[in-house]
């Protein structure tokens, strides 16, 4: 008998429990379009990213030797972005974004001059000013 009464109570509050109403705050449909908005210029922007070239200038396990060239670079080649990539285990510094191998010649003669060895133009990700 307990256990008849316990079950009925169970079922009635179960069935009573299912009676919710959702209010929407109307200021939620705002929200999501400035969002979406947002969403469109982060898009916009990441569309900056184009296929070209870079100068692959060092590959190297010794961190510290990398650092120096990327330090050396900085000073002689101010107007190059250096960006030092870790592929395990070597670091690999690049410089540079160009968007043929034609226009990274000019800087391919004059950093083999400074770093004779394994200075060459490498396809890669590069980052594009807006227009």
């Amino acid at each position: 008998m307990k256990l008849l009464v316990s079950l009925f109570f169970v079922f009635n509050g179960v069935a009573h429990a299912q009676d919710t109403a959702v209010f929407k705050d109307p200021r939620v449909d705002s929200l999501i379009k400035k969002q979406i908005q947002i969403n469109e210029v982060t898009t916009r922007d990441s569309r900056r990213n184009v296929p070209g070239y870079r100068i692959q200038v060092a590959n190297s396990p010794d961190r510290n030797q990398v650092f120096a060239i990327k330090t050396k670079i900085y000073q002689s080649y101010p107007e190059l972005k250096p960006y030092l990539i870790y592929q395990p285990p070597n670091y690999k510094l690049k410089v540079g974004n160009f968007k043929t191998p034609e226009e990274a010649a000019p800087y391919l003669q004059k950093l083999t001059q400074d770093f004779p060895s394994g200075v060459y133009v490498v396809p890669d990700i590069i980052e594009v000013k807006p227009d």
